[in-house]
């Protein structure tokens, strides 16, 4: 019997093995493809004018002019408030969205599937391409990038938890459905205490993520401390660039590590 199993143990690791290779090939072939298209050579970095152009910038940001930090910081102030509104505002359609294309809560096939299309649509769209969609809607100007925002994060987070309502323990749900609870009372005394933590988890790493991406959009007119550092590469100030490239990694650091440690506290 031990002699007739040994092959059907082997045949998956051999099978993984070939796939492991196989990948690995499509890597480096598409790797190399892609440099031979784009002309994306570590050469042309390392060009002697093109680095000596980066040493001569870097070396300017490294002298930060500090008298800007009053301009930098309430623009950094203002990004984070563009962050967590446009984060709470997605997340709150995303907790309703995800109920009603979650399986194990809505049966019909027919409406998790269109609602799903739908999202799997809105997911498509990049954080870039919204504000400059909403920039041309509302104008420039931070409102842009909220809105941008709260798509992108409806798109992070609705992906995220309505995975995790579909792998709650159904037992809670069946019992309540037993008596002739309603869904209204399912969701809040079957569902939600399954999963609130993984939500306010999920949150958390989209404010992580919607933080980064708010510092970009300014490029494009959404708002915030993005377009003061357009503008100082535009005008060659680059030890006021260095200034805004240093206030925002302090406060990104800040946040990434006080979500972390949140979410890990959820977590446990």
């Amino acid at each position: 019997m031990s002699n007739s199993q040994t092959p059907n143990h082997e045949l998956p690791k051999k099978k993984l093995k070939v796939m492991n290779i196989v990948w690995v090939l499509v890597l480096v072939i598409g790797f190399f493809l892609s440099v031979n298209t784009t002309n994306a050579h570590i050469s042309v970095l390392l060009a002697p004018q093109n680095f000596s152009q980066f040493a001569d910038i870097f070396v300017q940001m490294c002298h930060p002019d500090w008298s800007y930090a009053s301009t930098a910081i309430p623009l950094v102030i203002e990004t984070i408030k563009m962050a967590v509104l446009g984060t709470v505002i997605g997340s709150i359609v995303a907790f309703i969205y995800s109920l009603l294309i979650a399986r194990n809560i809505i049966k019909n096939k027919a409406v998790t599937g269109v609602l799903r299309f739908i999202m799997n649509i809105i997911r498509t769209l990049p954080d870039l391409l919204l504000g400059a969609i909403f920039v041309a809607i509302v104008g420039i100007g931070p409102v842009a990038g909220v809105f941008a925002l709260s798509v992108f994060t409806f798109g992070v987070v609705v992906k995220l938890f309505y995975e995790a309502i579909e792998t709650i323990d159904p037992g809670p749900i069946e019992a309540l459905t037993a008596v002739g609870a309603n869904k209204f009372q399912i969701i809040c005394f079957a569902v939600l205490p399954q999963i609130i933590t993984y939500f306010i988890s999920y949150v958390l790493y989209a404010f992580e993520i919607n933080v980064r991406a708010s510092t970009v959009l300014g490029y494009i007119g959404a708002g915030g401390i993005g377009l003061y550092l357009q503008q100082t590469l535009q005008v060659f100030a680059y030890d006021k660039t260095g200034t805004i490239i240093i206030v925002i990694i302090i406060v990104v650091v800040l946040i990434d590590y006080i979500s972390s440690k949140s979410r890990e506290a959820l977590m446990k």
